[in-house]
């Protein structure tokens, strides 16, 4: 191989590299994807006639998705985690929300 070949194998190999993902870094595909499924679960979230929250924080990583906040009550919990349960995409849900 020529000295440019190998330096362009050499360029694409890192470039590849730094879209790629790791356990605590996500990917911009990834990424994408999070982005996506925090909206939709907001929007589920923030739509639903029964849970009436605007308090729920919602973040996603790698699809898993953290809800944190306060509601105010223990059904609220439930529903938020069932709506989040639902979006396509998601793999799992914790809950870190709290009781007023």
């Amino acid at each position: 191989m020529g000295r440019s070949t190998a330096l362009a194998c050499l360029a694409s190999l890192m470039f590849l590299s730094a879209c790629a993902s790791t356990s605590r870094t996500e990917g911009t595909g990834e990424y994408m994807d999070d982005t996506v499924i925090t909206t939709k679960v907001k929007s589920a979230v923030l739509n639903d006639p029964v849970l009436k929250s605007a308090e729920i924080n919602v973040e996603t990583f790698k699809g898993r998705v953290q809800l944190s906040g306060f509601v105010r009550s223990q059904a609220d919990i439930d529903r938020a985690m069932t709506l989040a349960r639902g979006v396509k995409g998601v793999n799992s849900v914790s809950n870190d929300m709290r009781l007023k």
